[in-house]
């Protein structure tokens, strides 16, 4: 197998085959992703003048190679014989045969002896051994022209996600004084504010200082309607500003903003492969070898049982036999295949971490998903404050207010919206979050605890009210050991959700949900969803404990989540699911997808690639198996020649590589 993945830029820079038969390395581009804005003009001359490089070998061989036939066949010529027509057959061949023999002699130098070079090196070669000239010429330049076909597809396969890498501008504008001073973005301190022009993109991750701004986030979350953002809330690197100049106040350093992993996981995404690459990569290596002995016996054999047995007869039938063997259309359309899943999942906001994971979420049985942030927008609202008498209520909230101000929870920025300004007298000691319950911390030497019952339940701190007669999400408050009342929140459900939810019956899929929040509240949900078993009140361990109940019975599981409590299923199941627009950083390193712009429905949609791309890739290596094992038994038994040996070989790649391109351009 050839471990070879040529670049843009190295097919640009390089006339020579571009066989990618493996896809090692992570997707680059030069000074790190960041697009310099070259004119669109200059912009297609060199693509235009870089095709004309790559195929000019080719060019060349082929002119010289139909004079050749032409004065062989059709106009002879007294001086066209002998060395005079070696000659002329080996100049023609030089050009693409040159950098193949190169490659050959490289790889056998690193100890791949048996890679595809090595195969069309001793196929030509043996052609004009045995005279056959033209075909040893026309077998090398279709391979070539064959080769740089497969080179652009997988470009193309590579564009949608190396557009990605040119989402984050090299420099953005810090005002230092109300004067806008160009400044590099890695180089921006956290705290400064950028100054963003009309059509200008977003360098660092943010908050709006503005009253509100217009962006397009198509290149984030292949969204195409522009989201308008109001003063106070998250923008993020890659967003386009719109007609207005807004103003952003740097929260994230260059290296951690939400772009720049995302640029990070499709990066690493070609690292991890499916299996059906993984067993093709085995396959080729213990294939090719045994092909090449296989010519041999081929070739010799004969000797042994024919009575007219002509060497240089048998012998075209072995390099027959070699040039129709060649492992290219499998080694090159089903890396390829992969790629454009992962391409066309990036193109609708979809990463996938790796080729593996879109084989796995393909046969995925059940869907588990977490209700607040997934299902429902995760933006919550206040909706009724209860406190008690011998409280002071505005004590009170300042306190939770406070202390909801150390968490990233939605439901803590909804207190922060309702609440306001943060007292910055009060200083709280010993907060800590007790997972899947709430927030504790100590004030004025008296406890203060900020979450859900159960979290009173578990510092046995009584209250005299049925937290299930309440249909809202309820924040329970203690202060000093002492119930102080609850505040209720409302969160609402996603447009799309319902959606998701027919899509993924009709796929076939079983849907469950699971939430810590109170189980009357997650049934509403549900109810109004369609979906039939939804689960409240757990914890942590309580999801990870119905997740294992569910793998009990063999199935595979995808768990859609976006917090921190989450990360545990995350992890447990077969393909886990991050919400990567209001998902926590943990889930989203944690997880094998990520949605970037939160929508469920994205869900079906990223089970739908994958089935897709597992089909296309499963018609590829029936397509290859079939034709090639007729063809061998054909170029076997003397009835084939180089010429459908080539077909074999170079067609058969080529339909396989159109085939796998297919999936870029579906509707999903």
């Amino acid at each position: 197998m050839i471990h070879q993945d040529k670049e843009v830029k190295n097919i640009k820079n390089k006339p020579k085959p571009t066989c990618c038969c493996s896809h090692d390395e992570p997707v680059h581009s030069d000074n790190d992703g960041h697009n310099h804005g070259h004119d669109g003009h200059d912009h297609e001359h060199n693509v235009k003048g870089s095709l004309f490089q790559m195929f000019l070998p080719s060019i060349i061989s082929f002119v010289l190679l139909i004079i050749g036939i032409a004065i062989d066949n059709y106009f002879p010529q007294n001086w066209f014989t002998g060395i005079v027509r070696i000659a002329w057959y080996v100049i023609a061949y030089l050009p693409v045969g040159l950098p193949v023999l190169k490659e050959a002699y490289e790889s056998i130098v690193k100890g791949d002896v048996f890679s595809e070079f090595f195969l069309m090196c001793i196929a030509t070669i043996g052609a004009f051994a045995i005279g056959e000239y033209p075909e040893g010429v026309a077998v090398m330049l279709f391979y070539t022209i064959g080769e740089t076909f497969q080179g652009m597809a997988v470009s193309r396969a590579k564009s949608s996600i190396k557009s990605l890498l040119d989402q984050r501008p090299d420099e953005v504008h810090v005002l230092e004084n109300n004067i806008a001073v160009k400044v590099k973005a890695k180089d921006v301190a956290i705290g400064s504010i950028i100054q963003l022009k009309a059509g200008e993109k977003l360098g660092l991750d943010g908050e709006l200082l503005s009253d509100s701004a217009s962006f397009n986030t198509a290149a984030l979350t292949g969204e195409s309607k522009p989201d308008t953002k109001k003063k106070g809330e998250v923008v993020l690197a890659g967003m386009i500003n719109g007609n207005t100049i807004a103003e952003v106040k740097v929260t994230t350093a260059y290296s951690d903003s939400k772009l720049s992993k995302i640029l990070e996981l499709v990066q690493n995404a070609t690292t991890k492969k499916a299996p059906a690459e993984l067993f093709i990569r085995k396959f080729a290596k213990i294939y090719t070898p045994i092909v090449v002995y296989l010519a041999i016996a081929i070739c010799l054999l004969p000797m042994l049982f024919v009575d007219n047995y002509v060497f240089s007869d048998w012998l075209y039938r072995a390099l027959v036999f070699l040039v129709i063997s060649c492992p290219c259309a499998l080694v090159i359309s089903i890396p390829l295949g992969y790629f454009g899943g992962i391409g066309a999942a990036s193109k609708n906001g979809i990463l996938f971490k790796g080729s593996n994971f879109l084989d796995s979420i393909s046969n995925i049985q059940n869907v588990v998903v977490d209700k607040t942030g997934t299902m429902t927008e995760g933006v919550f609202k206040v909706q009724e404050v209860i406190i008690k008498p011998e409280f002071d209520k505005d004590e009170i909230l300042k306190l939770v207010n406070a202390l909801e101000s150390r968490s990233t929870h939605p439901v803590a920025t909804a207190i922060h919206n309702y609440a306001g300004q943060i007292d910055s007298s009060i200083e709280l000691k010993g907060v800590q979050e007790i997972s899947g319950h709430g927030l504790k911390a100590v004030f004025n030497e008296k406890e203060l605890h900020v979450g859900n019952f159960k979290l009173l339940d578990k510092f046995n701190i009584s209250y005299d009210i049925d937290p299930s007669s309440i249909v809202y999400t309820t924040i329970a408050i203690a202060y000093d050991g002492k119930f102080a009342g609850y505040l209720t929140i409302a969160d609402e459900i996603k447009e799309d959700a319902k959606e998701t939810v027919s899509k993924l019956k009709s796929l076939g899929v079983k849907l469950t949900m699971l939430s810590g929040d109170k189980t009357n509240v997650v049934q509403f949900v549900a109810d109004k969803l369609g979906i039939t078993k939804a689960f409240g009140d757990l914890l942590p361990e309580d999801k990870v404990n119905k997740v294992n109940e569910i793998k009990v019975k063999n199935e595979t599981i995808a768990f859609v989540g976006d917090g921190v409590n989450d990360a545990p299923v995350i992890a447990l199941s077969t393909v886990g699911i991050a919400m990567g627009g209001l998902g926590s950083d943990v889930a989203i390193e944690t997880a094998d997808v990520v949605i970037q712009d939160d929508k469920p429905s994205k869900i079906a949609m990223a089970i739908n690639i994958g089935k897709q791309t597992k089909k296309i890739v499963w018609q590829n290596i029936t397509l290859a198996f079939v034709v090639k094992a007729f063809v061998l038994i054909l170029g076997a038994g003397g009835l084939a020649t180089m010429w459908e040996a080539v077909f074999a070989d170079v067609g058969v790649a080529l339909l396989a590589i159109l085939n796998a391109v297919r999936i870029q351009k579906m509707r999903f």
